[in-house]
């Protein structure tokens, strides 16, 4: 009978997953795509708001990774007042650290919708690394992962609004349960050269994931411990140089890569992409997501999302990496800074997210001005 119920209770949690994702999705108007909010001057290297403070040395346990993590808390206690501030602290030694312990810290906030329980909220899950790697010295890390965390910043801040309204609405249905999370986790990079070292990075993932999957909610929640209620984790990384390659690695989530890659599409088609095609031949420009009218190709990139993966949380890896070519050029050197990005690619990928983030989150008629 405990084996019957333990049964019963996973396959609740996949029906329950498996409904909110087909049922979380309703496309958005152009002329919502035309009113999106662009990031304006939020991602300039030198003084921009958002991205500047993170385009610095992070690596954990260092002053640099707590100056970062204090950029965070600020904003989203100043921007986003209504979203709830976690720090997950913990330590753990490294493999240069001679046996000392190393503090880790990831960043979380939420938002959920009014009148709903925790352990009923089906959160979209954002997230990014939050940290830069020791080696090469004075590593900066722009699309791994600053960029890649400024965009999130400015999409969460754009839908903000909209979600004010919506959730104030007399028309907000009472049964809607999809909350919108965002993680930024620490420790992803390793800090020695040995690759064979299986537990050298994912410091932040595999101890948030194991923590949450043993942070039980009441019996009678709807999930039964945080880790279940992720309705979709989204993972982005590497993200910032020109025409990115974004492939499709896991078939439960290719309907909703296929989604945004229809929203790339019709934001270009709308005139709203900055960023061009560099090639000669620019009559057709490449779609960024080159798995959209195929299937998903499985593969196997170790990123955060992996400790996630292997207890079932469904994820959507959006990181720019060429099956054929492999990584961008600047990829884990000290070209990756801020003078390598391609600015008018981060801020359509901010445009991409915040449309994402529009349909996802149901807001269209709430995005106006």
């Amino acid at each position: 009978m405990v084996l019957l119920r333990c049964v019963q209770g996973i396959v609740s949690t996949l029906v329950l997953i498996s409904v909110c994702l087909i049922g979380a999705y309703k496309t958005v108007s152009d002329d919502t795509l035309r009113r999106l909010p662009r990031p304006g001057l939020d991602f300039d290297i030198y003084h921009g708001p958002i991205l500047a403070p993170i385009l610095r040395t992070r690596v954990p346990g260092t002053p640099g990774a707590e100056a970062v993590r204090d950029h965070f808390v600020n904003f989203f206690r100043s921007s986003l007042p209504e979203w709830k501030i976690e720090l997950h602290n913990f330590t753990a030694q490294t493999p240069v650290s001679n046996n000392r312990e190393i503090s880790f810290t990831n960043f979380i906030a939420f938002r959920d919708p009014p009148g709903i329980n925790e352990g009923d909220t089906a959160r979209l899950t954002l997230v990014a690394h939050a940290d830069s790697k020791l080696k090469p010295t004075g590593f900066i890390g722009a699309i791994d992962s600053a960029a890649p965390c400024a965009i999130i910043m400015h999409a969460v801040r754009s839908i903000y609004i909209a979600l004010t309204r919506k959730w104030s609405s007399e028309a907000y249905p009472s049964n809607d349960t999809h909350g919108i999370q965002v993680i930024f986790t620490d420790g992803e990079e390793r800090f020695s050269d040995d690759s064979s070292n299986l537990v050298d990075d994912l410091y932040g993932s595999r101890t948030l994931a194991a923590d949450w999957e043993m942070q039980e909610y009441p019996p009678t929640a709807r999930y039964p411990n945080r880790l279940a209620s992720i309705s979709l984790f989204v993972l982005l990384d590497l993200l910032g140089t020109s025409e990115p390659v974004i492939a499709s690695n896991y078939n439960t989530t290719h309907w909703v890569y296929k989604n945004i890659a229809r929203l790339e599409a019709r934001l270009r088609q709308l005139g709203q992409f900055k960023s061009i095609s560099t090639k000669k031949d620019t009559s057709a420009v490449r779609s960024w997501f080159i798995d959209s009218d195929r299937e998903a190709r499985p593969g196997h990139i170790v990123d955060d999302h992996v400790p996630f993966y292997s207890r079932g949380v469904k994820i959507l890896h959006i990181i720019d990496y060429d099956p054929f070519r492999g990584f961008p050029g600047v990829w884990h050197t000290l070209d990756d800074d801020g003078q390598h990005l391609d600015l008018a690619a981060v801020e359509d990928w901010s445009l991409l997210m915040t449309a994402f983030l529009a349909e996802w989150l149901h807001l269209e008629g709430y995005m106006d001005d």
